[in-house]
């Protein structure tokens, strides 16, 4: 169901459809370039934004963008990508998987983020969006997605999936509020190394020894 207090349509350049939707105090242009986009796909997209990024604001970035724009590209061979609170998605990947809809859930938490030029590294950003999707997912079984069981070989740096088991395990392991100040302390450029002993009394690479050992 559809929950959606007012839309604007109309058509742009080259073809493209555009069409914007308010609620919740947030903004949403959703703009296709594809004709044969799924009508059920999309409001199941415009759905998920609404069901999630209010509650991502509420609990990372009060400060965060109350305008997005979705576009869905028909060029673009990725899956999604989010820069200046626009979100790309490929029409292709939309077409052959439009059981994932919490790409959605993934993607603007990444406008949440709102990290800019930050010093930290990119496999924790995209391990918090990620650890992002797995908590606050409309349809992760859907799917097919979860969270990996750990496998020897692995490290904290292969980033997504595998860097959000980690961060789940701490969470979960006595460490509970470690995304949230890693996640601000990435937004305020404040971010080190140092962060995991003063928060854990270990540093990154014992905490995830202590993670692997813990997963046999």
């Amino acid at each position: 169901m559809v929950l959606l207090l007012h839309a604007f349509s109309g058509s742009i350049a080259f073809g493209q459809q555009s069409e914007t939707f308010k609620q919740k105090g947030f903004s949403l242009t959703f703009i296709s370039q594809d004709k044969s986009l799924d009508p059920a796909l999309k409001s199941r997209m415009v759905e998920t934004f609404y069901e999630v990024y209010p509650k991502l604001v509420k609990e990372f970035n009060k400060k965060a963008l109350k305008e997005v724009v979705f576009i869905v590209d028909t060029s673009y061979e990725g899956v999604a990508a989010t820069s200046d609170g626009k979100v790309t998605f490929s029409s292709n990947w939309l077409k052959l998987h439009p059981e994932d809809i919490d790409v959605v859930t993934h993607e603007v938490m990444h406008i949440v983020q709102d990290y800019g030029n930050t010093n930290g590294p990119g496999w924790l950003t995209e391990g918090i969006a990620d650890y992002v999707r797995y908590k606050f997912g409309v349809d992760n079984a859907g799917a097919h997605w979860s969270l990996p069981d750990y496998k020897a070989g692995q490290s904290y740096k292969n980033s997504y999936r595998i860097t959000a088991k980690f961060l789940d395990w701490l969470e979960t392991d006595g460490h509970k509020g470690m995304v949230k100040n890693m996640d601000k302390h990435l937004r305020d450029h404040t971010y080190s190394d140092e962060l995991w002993r003063q928060y854990t009394g270990r540093t990154l690479d014992e905490l995830w020894s202590k993670y692997t050992e813990s997963q046999s």
